[in-house]
């Protein structure tokens, strides 16, 4: 668990020139004090957010005493500038990070399977098992082994080729196969029903097995060149070629499973998702919550974000996925995105500054 004491040691406030460890990360993360300049351009939407995370208790462990100030009427730009500093993160492998980008799916299906609703969207299934190895070793604070019990040892949970021996139950068919793979990659979407209804799913959990780039996959074999690959390419030569389709997609063995969700999309802090200022980033490396400031000039991205989701991609200190909303639009630009990225975040300031 994240305290709130790691914003406030001494060592963070020392010169620009010094490198430092953010603490209390499961991952090393080196960040740096900086005088760069925000170019944010609504700061009162970033205040509104700030107060909305703040009713969660992981963000109160996070920032202390600043959610109460920030529950009081403030001038935001004055607020945020007055409270709080930026610290670049640093990767030692590598100078410059990677934001892609991901979007809330929109789906069409039926709650029984009939022509063209063929394909199930799937709840956690009964039979999967998940382990929390952090109670039997502390050190591996944030993984889970899953699997399925079998003459009570556990073993690799069904793969994608293989979940026809699933016991997992539809929670309702959609009609495009492609659709229901990409909607796993988002992790959220909406399913309009052929009954005029809308479901909205969300991440329950996930079969255990490693996500693999299917897009990486795509380029060894020729199908794709490496500087065309998008998610609206790699739909269109599925839809091209159906009968690469099962070879293609079950090259991800990963599978993920959905709940029911009252809500549009939420991510992983708990909260609804708000388009352009969410993003997901690796919790081992970055404390869910926190405000982050990043920059991509080829997108002209420069815009103060939150920490508020994960994905099985997002690997690393510079990697973090811009919630682009829900739409066409929202899904070319997540489609487009995959820029490198510089990132900042933003840490209570001493009370001496």
């Amino acid at each position: 668990m994240i305290k709130v004491a790691f914003f406030f040691l001494p060592f963070l406030f020392l010169g620009c020139a010094q490198k430092e460890i953010l603490p209390h990360t499961q991952k090393k993360t080196v960040i740096v004090p900086s005088t760069h300049q925000m170019r944010e351009n609504n700061f009162n939407e970033v205040m509104l957010l700030l107060q909305k995370e703040c009713h969660i208790k992981k963000v109160q462990k996070l920032y202390g005493t600043l959610c109460k100030k920030a529950a009081k009427n403030q001038d935001a730009k004055t607020f945020i500038k007055k409270n709080f500093k930026l610290y670049k993160i640093e990767d030692e492998k590598r100078e410059e990070g990677l934001l892609s980008g991901y979007y809330e799916a929109s789906l069409y299906g039926s709650m029984t399977k009939h022509f063209p609703f063929l394909y199930p969207v799937y709840s956690e299934p009964d039979d999967l098992v998940t382990v929390e190895l952090s109670s039997v070793y502390p050190k591996l604070k944030s993984y889970r082994l899953r699997g399925r019990l079998v003459d009570k040892k556990v073993l690799p949970y069904y793969t994608r080729a293989e979940m026809s021996k699933s016991k997992a139950n539809p929670i309702c068919y959609v009609d495009d196969e492609v659709a229901r793979f990409f909607l796993e990659v988002q992790g959220s979407g909406r399913i309009k029903l052929d009954n005029g209804e809308t479901l909205n799913v969300a991440y329950a959990n996930q079969n255990g097995h490693k996500y693999t780039s299917i897009g990486r996959y795509m380029i060894e074999k020729g199908y794709l060149k490496q500087e065309d690959v998008s998610m609206q390419s790699i739909e269109r030569f599925l839809k091209i070629h159906p009968e690469k389709r099962d070879e293609i997609l079950n090259q991800n063995r990963s599978v993920v499973f959905f709940r029911v969700s009252g809500h549009a999309a939420t991510g992983a802090l708990g909260v609804e998702l708000t388009p352009r200022r969410s993003v997901a980033v690796d919790p081992r490396y970055i404390p869910l919550g926190a405000m982050l400031y990043i920059e991509v000039p080829t997108k002209d991205i420069h815009t103060v974000v939150f920490a508020q989701d994960t994905g099985g991609a997002i690997k690393g200190a510079l990697r973090a996925d811009f919630f682009t909303g829900y739409g066409k639009e929202a899904m070319r630009l997540a489609g487009d995105l995959k820029e490198p990225l510089r990132m900042w975040i933003l840490l209570p300031k001493a009370s001496d500054e």
